[in-house]
């Protein structure tokens, strides 16, 4: 059988989502550019090798409309030969990604293949794409007569019926940035961030090498203080259950970002001197109550593991996207995962989500925390809207 191995993982530092964000002067093409850039000098590729590259980008308008993957590939040099396009899986979009190129790889149909991922939600706020437009149709509102939900209520539904505190939901948020900021401190990002030199506001550059969103003095008094983000009279009297626990506090925080995963199979990295770091064990992706939405994972946890006849207990670390605080610790609850091999150097809380980048940032950050523990294995998993999953088993070689 042929193997799909990493070669390498890249991302950028996280930028702040909004106005005056470290990234939000960067044309996403531009970011996404400079990431694959980074990832073909860095490793010593020919670009002509690439036999297509897959990113994903959930926001698939204005500025990164048009087969941004395309126009990224365009932008960073590589010869005119070497396709590209874009998906949308929604928040596993770039996950998806890397599924695809390694499934294309085993197939034999490939053998080098770029996964990657962008998002400016600075320049591209959520939600642009369905400004003035019915983005349901009116089949799906016959299936779903009361109306979907947005994200943020579907986490509120979990907290629910999780059984989870405020005071949990905030604790795990300032978990996420203590561990952010420990790895940080110890350079644990450092072989994974490509640093970006940016114009500044005096007209010189900058090096961005740090993640924006990560902030070390959060305190849960201070999360404490914060209002609930979704409450809704209208939507409260639909679920009385719902105690408005979610705020910006316990969320992921708006984000730029790109990042990207050099994935080749076994023989032709042999032939090219290059040095794998590790392998694709196995793929799930599976789709679960829209409502709910962001449970996921849980589903998609149980398949990707009766797929690769492995257990939780061999897993070394999951990444588990931390796109609210009640995903990780409702999927914590069903999957009976130890908190020190959740998310050991944080998540999303505080490291940020790019929405089409995250896929291929978690893998980057479970990469690398494989190889600073000596671990053998890692799953990454994602909750993604309209109640979707992706999962993915690496070995670390």
């Amino acid at each position: 059988m042929i193997e799909a191995v990493i070669i390498d993982v890249v991302r950028t530092a996280s930028g702040r989502g909004k106005p005056g964000g470290a990234l939000s002067e960067e044309h996403p093409v531009d970011l996404l550019a400079s990431v694959l850039n980074s990832l073909i000098t860095r490793n010593g590729l020919d670009p002509a090798l690439v036999d297509d590259v897959i990113g994903g980008c959930v926001n698939q308008a204005s500025e990164q409309s048009t087969n941004i993957t395309r126009a990224a590939v365009l932008a960073a040099g590589f010869p005119e030969h070497v396709p590209a396009t874009t998906i949308d899986r929604q928040c596993g979009s770039s996950q998806q990604a890397a599924t695809f190129a390694a499934q294309a790889i085993v197939a034999g149909f490939q053998d080098v293949v770029i996964a990657c991922g962008v998002e400016s939600m600075s320049r591209v706020p959520m939600g642009t794409p369905s400004l003035g437009r019915d983005i349901q149709g009116e089949k799906l509102r016959v299936r779903y007569p009361d109306g979907l939900v947005n994200q943020g209520v579907a986490a509120e539904l979990i907290a629910a019926r999780w059984g989870l505190s405020r005071a949990e939901l905030d604790e795990y948020s300032v978990r996420s940035h203590e561990r952010a900021s420990e790895a940080a401190a110890e350079h644990g990002f450092d072989n994974e961030i490509v640093p970006l030199r940016l114009r500044s506001s005096s007209g010189g550059t900058i090096l961005h090498s740090r993640d924006e969103t990560v902030r070390p003095a959060t305190t849960v008094e201070s999360l404490g203080e914060l209002p609930a983000s979704f409450a809704d009279t209208s939507v409260g009297a639909r679920f009385p259950e719902i105690g408005w626990k979610i705020t910006a506090g316990n969320s992921s925080p708006l984000t730029d970002g790109a990042s990207a995963a050099l994935i080749m199979s076994r023989e032709r990295a042999t032939q090219l001197g290059l040095r794998p770091r590790a392998r694709f064990v196995s793929f799930a992706v599976v789709g679960d109550d829209p409502i709910l939405m962001l449970t996921g994972p849980i589903p998609a946890t149980q398949k990707v593991l009766d797929r690769a006849r492995l257990s939780a207990d061999d897993i070394d670390i999951f990444e588990v996207n931390e796109a609210f605080a009640p995903v990780p610790l409702a999927w914590a609850n069903e999957i009976g995962v130890l908190d020190t091999k959740l998310n050991p150097r944080g998540g999303a809380i505080a490291l940020g989500h790019a929405l089409g980048s995250s896929g291929t940032r978690l893998l980057a950050t479970l990469v690398n925390g494989l190889e600073a523990t000596g671990g053998r294995y890692g799953l990454q998993t994602m909750c993604e809207g309209g109640g979707m999953a992706n999962a993915t088993i690496i070995e670390r070689l």
